[in-house]
């Protein structure tokens, strides 16, 4: 007998994000705002569903963003700041302010 554990998102994970430590943790409210419902929820993503959100700590500041209803791996944005994470190793972390920034990020070693 083999039982196999699968987890879409980590509860946390942290990365080193323009030289400081960035922290983002899932939170699952999309389900809980549709309930039940007898067809599957359209766009579930990596586990994730329109209506969650995630919440990024970064340089004292935490922002709280909801999920896009964009296709493709699950991106998060409050029109000012965007979190995304095709790549584990690197995700893509910007924020408009006049033009687009866009912070390196890495894994915390």
């Amino acid at each position: 007998m083999f039982i196999v554990f699968r987890f879409d998102l980590p509860v946390s994970a942290a990365w080193i994000c323009d030289g400081d430590r960035l922290t983002a943790e899932p939170i699952q409210l999309g389900r809980e705002a549709f309930g039940p419902m007898d067809q599957p929820i359209p766009n579930s993503a990596e586990g994730t569903v329109p209506g969650d959100v995630i919440l990024i700590s970064w340089r004292g500041v935490t922002l709280q963003l909801p999920r896009t209803n964009n296709s493709g791996a699950p991106s998060y944005t409050d029109g000012r700041w965007w979190w995304q994470v095709e790549d584990a190793e690197h995700p893509d972390f910007r924020q408009r302010k006049g033009g687009i920034v866009s912070y390196a990020c890495s894994l915390e070693p």
